[in-house]
C-alpha cells in the first residue's frame, strides 16, 4: 500500500508541476494584438509533435476521462445529470458499427477533416479531435456548428441538427449543448491559430475559410466563448495534451487572446458591423481593398507593414469606398493593412499575401 501511495504521490506531482504552462512560454506574445498576435501564437504552438490516427483511441483516456473514469463523451454527456449512456475505456466501447446512440464511440473530428483535405498534420491533432458517439458523430457529419431554430433531429442529451438561425447563414449546422459551447468555440479558435499561414488550398466550408471561421461563424463562437468559460475539464485537457503533441491551446490559457485578436476594440474588425475584402490576395502589381459603406474612404489613415511590425510606405489611391495599392515593389510574403477612420471607433486590419 505505501508503494502505491508513492506511486500515485509522484504521478499526481508529474501531472501538476510539468503539465502547466512553462514559465515564458507566451513571452513573445505579449503586447501585441490582433493579427500580429495571431502570428505570434501560432509561432509558439506549432510543429508539435504529430501521432499516429490508431494511436488517439489510447490518449482519450489522459486527455477526456471523467472523475469516475469514464469516457467524456460532449455529445452524450448531461453535466449536472445522469447520461442516457456511458462508455468505458478498454472494454470493447470502441466503435465498431453503430445503429443508434449508445452503441459506441469513436474520434470525431471536431473541425471535419474534409475541410482541410484530410491533410496531416491536422488530421490527427488532439486538440479537435474528441472522442464522441458513433451515431451522433454520424448525425452531426461535417455540418457547421450554429443555433437551430426548429431541429430536425435531437439526440438524447439535447444536441440539436437543423438550421441555423445566426444572421450570415441560414443553412444545416449542428448545435452542442451550452455547457460545451466554449469548449469548442476554443478549439476553433486553436485551429484558426495553429494553422495561420498553413491553411493554403483547404477547401473550407460554410463555416470557415481555410482555417479562419466566417464573420457569422467567428461572431457565434466569440459569443459561445464568452458564455461558457473555460472549464476545469478544459484546463485538464490542455495539460494532457501538452504532455503528447508538446503544444497548447493558447485560448484556454489564456481567454482573453481570442478578443486580443478578434474583439471589436483591439484592431481588428468586427465581423458584425463592417467588412473589407482584397482583390486580387495573393496581390501581383496593384490590388484593391473594398470597404464596408459605413467607412468613408476619405477619411482613412492607412498603416502598411510586414509581420515583424515594420512599417512600408505603400503608394494608395483613393476610389469612392475602395483602396488601390501598389505593390510593385513589395517583396513575397505576409502583410497587415490598418485603417483607421476618425468616424469609426473599430480599426479595420486584413491580411495581404503576395
Amino acid at each position: 500500500m505505501k508503494k502505491f501511495f508513492l506511486l500515485f504521490a509522484f504521478v499526481a506531482f508529474f501531472f501538476g508541476v510539468f503539465a502547466q504552462i512553462p514559465a515564458g512560454y507566451y513571452q513573445n506574445a505579449e503586447g501585441k494584438t490582433g493579427e500580429q498576435l495571431r502570428l505570434a501564437l501560432h509561432n509558439i504552438i506549432k510543429d508539435h509533435n504529430a501521432q499516429t490516427y490508431s494511436s488517439l483511441i489510447g490518449y482519450f483516456e489522459s486527455t477526456d476521462k471523467k472523475t469516475d473514469n469514464t469516457v467524456w463523451d460532449m455529445y452524450s454527456d448531461v453535466p449536472g445529470g445522469t447520461p442516457p449512456y456511458v462508455y468505458h475505456f478498454n472494454s470493447g466501447d470502441e466503435c465498431g458499427n453503430y445503429s443508434g446512440e449508445g452503441d459506441c464511440y469513436n474520434r470525431e473530428h471536431s473541425f471535419p477533416k474534409s475541410w482541410f483535405n484530410d491533410a496531416t498534420p491536422m488530421y490527427t491533432d488532439l486538440f479537435h479531435i474528441y472522442p464522441t458517439d458513433g451515431y451522433v458523430n454520424g448525425k452531426r457529419n461535417n455540418y457547421p456548428y450554429g443555433k437551430v431554430g426548429n431541429a430536425s433531429w435531437t439526440s438524447q442529451n439535447g444536441s440539436k441538427l437543423g438550421n441555423c438561425t445566426v444572421t450570415g447563414y441560414s443553412g444545416v449546422v449542428f448545435e452542442p449543448i451550452d455547457e460545451y459551447k466554449g469548449d469548442l468555440a476554443r478549439t476553433y479558435f486553436y485551429m484558426a491559430t495553429r494553422y495561420y499561414t498553413e491553411d493554403n488550398g483547404w477547401a473550407g466550408s460554410e463555416m470557415v475559410t481555410g482555417c479562419l471561421p466566417k464573420p457569422w461563424a467567428l461572431a457565434m463562437l466569440r459569443q459561445w466563448a464568452t458564455q461558457d468559460p473555460v472549464s476545469q475539464k478544459e484546463i485538464d485537457r490542455n495539460n494532457a495534451i501538452y504532455l503528447i503533441q508538446n503544444n497548447r491551446n493558447p485560448f484556454i490559457d489564456h481567454p482573453e487572446y481570442a478578443e486580443a485578436i478578434w474583439g471589436s476594440n483591439t484592431g481588428i474588425t468586427n465581423p458584425e458591423a463592417v467588412s473589407v475584402s482584397v482583390y486580387p490576395n495573393p496581390v501581383q502589381d496593384y490590388c484593391t481593398v473594398i470597404l464596408s459603406n459605413s467607412l468613408p474612404a476619405n477619411d482613412e489613415v492607412i498603416t502598411f507593414s510586414n509581420m515583424a511590425g515594420q512599417r512600408i510606405n505603400v503608394p494608395v489611391t483613393f476610389q469612392d469606398h475602395s483602396l488601390v495599392l501598389n505593390t510593385q515593389t513589395l517583396p513575397k510574403g505576409i502583410y497587415l493593412l490598418q485603417l483607421h477612420s476618425s468616424d469609426f471607433s473599430v480599426n479595420l486590419q486584413t491580411k495581404i499575401l503576395k
